[in-house]
């Protein structure tokens, strides 16, 4: 059954929005879960809205009931959530990006210092592929609702051009500085992807560029992030996080920092089983 009345929704930006059954039906068949699910779901999460509710409070209600049902579901759904949770600083973010083009075949450095032509910069990200360069920029915000304007793109596109001067004037550099990057675990205004797209910057976001953003890849490369996981503690992650272990897929291949957390070998099996079916392996 479709929306019956129109029901006004509060974002987290304050604004507010028609509710959209459409949408909520959309992101919980992302997570897996299955059409009877799904439909269980939407009907329940219908039945207890107001006019006011927040986008907090349906979503809370939603993962509540999809953990109820299968733990991996609901740690599909808490994507957006789980990066956001990498902060808040953002340097664990720039390794999350990092880990993602490491999977599509880039090889990286974080934090690297690259001479300009008038100034040295730290680059958050550097990535090589094909002997193409990259140059990425990552923005992250802890605060949901936050978007990137223009202002952004303005900034890193001066940076930018101020490496690759330098960059072409030295014939001992390896590769072809190839584009500058933006990435963002938010999204950017459309001022910002208007002069991304006019000055050639490649601008990555949650749903930028379209079938092909961070959710995108996430999901189709099963690259999620460690605070996906509803079965460890906050604690549990923050030690993974401080420890490089930014991916579930790091984790399958380094059990081994569970048994330094001294997780029990049953709880252990249970983490353990929720990765390989996030990861997809």
């Amino acid at each position: 059954m479709e929306e019956q009345k129109a029901i006004e929704i509060i974002k987290s930006s304050g604004d507010k929005v028609r509710f959209s059954l459409t949408k909520l039906r959309s992101s919980l068949q992302r997570s897996g879960a299955d059409d009877v699910l799904v439909e269980q779901i939407v009907n329940q999460v219908r039945d207890e809205l107001y006019q006011g509710i927040s986008t907090r409070e349906i979503y809370n209600r939603a993962f509540a009931l999809l953990k109820k049902k299968k733990s991996v579901f609901a740690s599909k759904y808490k994507l957006k959530k789980a990066i956001y949770e990498l902060g808040p600083t953002g340097f664990p973010f720039e390794k999350f990006v990092a880990a993602i083009l490491r999977y599509s075949g880039y090889t990286t450095e974080v934090g690297k210092i690259m001479q300009g032509h008038c100034v040295s910069h730290e680059v958050d990200v550097l990535a090589k592929k094909n002997g193409n360069v990259v140059v990425i920029e990552c923005k992250f915000h802890s605060d949901e609702g936050r978007n990137c304007n223009v202002k952004v793109p303005l900034y890193i596109q001066s940076r930018y051009n101020d490496i690759k001067t330098h960059w072409e004037g030295k014939s001992s550099n390896s590769g072809t500085l190839d584009k500058g990057w933006v990435v963002t675990n938010t999204r950017f205004t459309e001022d910002a992807l208007v002069y991304g797209k006019c000055v050639g910057l490649y601008l990555l976001s949650w749903d930028v560029p379209k079938g092909d953003g961070l959710r995108d890849r996430i999901d189709r490369l099963g690259l999620y992030p460690i605070t996906v996981s509803t079965l460890l503690s906050q604690r549990e992650k923050q030690f993974l996080l401080s420890r490089d272990i930014v991916l579930c897929r790091q984790l399958l291949n380094d059990s081994f920092f569970l048994d330094h957390l001294e997780i029990n070998a049953p709880r252990k099996e249970k983490i353990m089983k929720e990765l390989h079916q996030l990861c997809n392996c």
